[in-house]
């Protein structure tokens, strides 16, 4: 690559060369094993004299930093100390509050024994093969068109988004009502910057998903937590200012209870009364396993107030990066034009591959391995938790998703605690709390996603072992 060197101000110029070539290596821009420029090229480069440059690589050769092969050329060595880069630490630019508040410490990705995290699906169980030869298609087409394509996504992928969750759940959507995303985290910002105006009240589920409520936050909205029962939300909980709604009902975030017929029906006719938006996040919808499928709330919708949001990170992989939100008309001028101001487009080959995957029946046919594969992994847990913590634990009903959440009989059990116990032995799982504004509720949740049925009993017998207040007595022979 091409070494930026500046020669501005005053003083020696073989000086300047020799300052900034040492200082690349130093801090590691220039690697060990790597070639300096031919002096002639560099030269030419700067418009300087090659003895200017010859005598800044001469400096660096008496230092051992480098080392010139005749015929060959000068090459790094590996640096004394490296000194690392950093930006300037500065202490005048500061964020504002709300961007302070929602600070958060990503955790180095360590792969636990027992792997109980949510929302992560089994990549060993994603289709490669099948997706390279899809991608590698994609990439050896022929493209002719200039420009940046829409930032709604591309026209194949909308068709083909439509027709799957017509088919599958019976959404109502042309391509048209089709907006692509870069998952659904997006959708949900991008619906938020169309509607929500600062110091508006906005509703979500208690407890329910910390990134959108905090999405909301960070543009200024009033974040009220509404309760969840054995139906779902309740409609009567809905404070009577709240313009938009954000809920999870096929499957609710994290307790998994689907909402009952008439709470979906009570809530679209709230948002009639009150002229208010709902968000429905339809997130692991394809993963169900017991009794029939649930309505969306987008199909009973009559009034246009329901925005529909998917994604592909839970059935795909998450770093794929790709979501969808079905939209009103009314509201897809809006959000394509914050779309393009967020980030112009997505990635177009990508997009056109995920939509050649759809069409050819290579997603249904892995959604059918999944569902096989997960179930097993779900009965498998259902039968250990009981076993094992079923005095200790209540089970609350797990009919579709990764994942699935358990109250403490004992609301005193310190559950941050156990939970940080599990993972010294090499268990992760994670306590309920954080998914609550309020008081939260004694539990922890648990998901199926990525650990293998076979080392499900292990995983929950060492958990068990694991409760503080149980002690030996509990421990199985």
């Amino acid at each position: 690559m091409e070494l930026h060197i500046s020669l501005a101000g005053s003083g020696s110029l073989a000086v300047k060369v020799y300052r900034q070539l040492r200082e690349a290596i130093l801090d590691g821009r220039l690697r060990a094993g790597e070639a300096l420029p031919a002096t002639r090229e560099l030269a030419r480069r700067l418009s300087v004299s090659r003895n200017t440059v010859m005598s800044a690589y001469e400096s660096l050769v008496a230092e051992g930093l480098v080392t010139g092969h005749v015929g060959a050329g000068t090459f790094v060595n590996a640096a004394p100390q490296m000194l690392g880069r950093r930006a300037p630490l500065g202490k005048v630019l500061k964020p504002r509050e709300i961007w302070r508040s929602l600070e958060r410490e990503v955790a180095p990705q360590v792969d636990p024994e027992f792997d109980f995290r949510i929302g992560v699906p089994d990549p060993k169980l994603f289709p490669w093969e099948t997706w390279r030869r899809t991608v590698v298609r994609q990439l050896r087409g022929q493209r002719n068109a200039a420009g940046y394509p829409p930032p709604e996504g591309d026209p194949g992928l909308r068709a083909a988004i439509a027709r799957y969750i017509g088919v599958s759940r019976s959404v109502s959507a042309g391509a048209e009502d089709v907006l692509v995303c870069s998952g659904a985290q997006q959708a949900f910002d991008l619906i938020g910057r169309v509607l929500v105006e600062p110091g508006a009240c906005v509703a979500v589920e208690e407890p329910g998903y910390p990134p959108v409520r905090e999405a909301l936050q960070a543009l200024g909205a009033r974040v009220a937590p509404v309760r969840v029962d054995a139906e779902g939300l309740d409609p009567d909980a809905l404070p009577a200012d709240a313009r938009l709604l954000y809920v999870t009902p096929s499957h609710q975030f994290p307790l998994g209870t689907p909402m009952s017929l008439a709470r979906g029906m009570a809530l679209l006719a709230w948002s009639e009364r009150h002229g208010a938006a709902i968000v429905e996040d339809d997130y692991d919808s394809e993963f169900r396993f017991d009794g029939r499928p649930l309505e969306p709330l987008q199909s009973l919708d009559r009034c246009g107030r329901v925005l529909y949001v998917g994604t592909f990170s839970k059935v795909l992989l998450p770093t794929l990066r790709v979501g969808f939100v079905v939209a009103p008309r009314s509201l897809m001028p809006g959000l394509k034009a914050a779309k393009r101001l967020a980030d112009s487009h997505g990635p177009l080959e990508l997009q056109r591959a995920l939509a050649d995957f759809i069409e050819e029946g290579a997603f249904a046919r892995h959604v059918r391995r999944l569902l096989r594969v997960y179930r097993e992994r779900r009965d498998r847990l259902v039968v250990a938790l009981e076993r094992e913590l079923g005095d200790a634990l209540i089970l609350l009903p797990s009919t579709a998703g990764l994942h699935m959440s358990v109250y403490c009989r004992d609301p005193t059990v310190d559950v941050d605690a156990w939970a940080r116990r599990a993972v010294e032995e090499g268990v992760a799982v994670g306590p309920l709390s954080p998914y609550y504004q309020s008081v939260p509720r004694a539990g922890l949740v648990l998901g199926y996603g990525l650990i293998q049925a076979a080392r499900i009993d292990e995983g929950i017998a060492r958990l068990a072992r694991c409760l503080p207040h149980l002690g030996a007595t509990h421990q199985k022979a």
